[in-house]
């Protein structure tokens, strides 16, 4: 049997689910969850979603309405942006539940082990990102993310 953490005593129930599957498999943040719940997270109120996208990515392929933004990394080339942490704490509270949406969930899940790190104690990876993975056609979007599984989205 498990024990409830501090942390997930605090959270909404698909969070602390996450949280705990988290810590039972070791990984350096709070856990991972689904786009169709980091949705209804959002949109509940109940977590902050913050796209770690670069701004190019953002403008030119679509981002979620009302949703934040602090990157991950810069530019065509994605160079690390040195001041992550920080800009992410200008946004949002160390303590809050936080969703971070990359295009695939990788880069996503490399920011919430750098936010974990900062001190950040309820940073979720939203699981399949934006696009989703790339297929045997060199394609996003047919199988997985955000945009697959038909939810909200906009594009400048």
């Amino acid at each position: 049997m498990s024990v409830a953490t501090p942390v997930e005593n605090t959270l909404p129930e698909a969070l602390s689910a996450a949280h705990a599957a988290a810590q039972a498999a070791g990984l350096p943040y709070a856990g991972g969850v689904t786009p169709q719940q980091a949705w209804a997270l959002f949109e509940a109120g109940d977590a902050a979603l913050v796209d770690v996208r670069s701004t190019e990515e953002r403008k030119f392929v679509g981002h979620v309405p009302g949703s934040l933004h602090v990157a991950w990394a810069t530019g065509t080339a994605l160079t690390r942006n040195p001041r992550f942490t920080r800009e992410l704490e200008a946004k949002v509270p160390k303590h809050a539940p936080v969703l971070l949406l990359c295009r695939s969930g990788k880069r996503s899940a490399l920011a919430a082990e750098a936010a974990a790190k900062a001190g950040f104690t309820a940073v979720f990876n939203v699981l399949e990102g934006f696009e989703g993975e790339i297929d045997a056609a060199q394609h996003r979007g047919g199988s997985d993310g955000w945009r697959f599984r038909g939810l909200p989205w906009v594009q400048d």
